[in-house]
């Protein structure tokens, strides 16, 4: 196994609209945390909850979309809703998805962050913030238009 990858078991994800879908064999992964701009720019976001497989443990339902996003690295989305999926470093015997893209029931468990030198420096306080749940405006009702995931009624 390689260094700091551990056992997983079996995972399922997919993207917004339902148009790709995968599965992960049981087995070694590593989740990881990355901060880099490029990882930034890519999510649209502070950073990127990776769970990095060997790419012959994952079999595909639809087809993702593949952008070059530089020399060493692409992306992979559906055409469709434009999900961020995956990134794969060009030639590499490894996909890392997205950890929102893997169905709730996973247990993502970083190990690691990357990319530090770009990681955004409001990142620590919000353990300080307050929480709340996602709420409504009274008689408003929300429509999603996302498929819902595997396993959810």
């Amino acid at each position: 196994m390689r260094e700091c990858w551990q056992g997983e078991p079996e995972v399922t994800g997919g993207c917004q609209c339902g148009a790709v879908r995968f599965a992960i064999a049981a087995g070694p992964a590593k989740a990881t945390i990355c901060h880099c701009r490029m990882c930034q720019r890519a999510t649209g976001n502070a950073f990127a909850p990776l769970l990095e497989v060997m790419n012959s443990a994952v079999s595909w339902n639809g087809v993702p979309a593949v952008w070059a996003s530089s020399t060493l690295a692409e992306r992979g989305f559906p055409a469709t809703c434009g999900t961020p999926v995956f990134y794969r470093g060009i030639g590499c015997d490894t996909t890392e998805f997205m950890a929102g893209t893997l169905d709730p029931a996973f247990a993502y468990r970083p190990i690691a962050n990357h990319g530090v030198e770009s990681r955004v420096g409001w990142l620590a306080s919000l353990a300080d913030l307050r929480d709340r749940e996602t709420f409504f405006s009274e008689g408003e009702q929300l429509v999603s238009h996302q498929v819902l995931e595997e396993g959810k009624a």
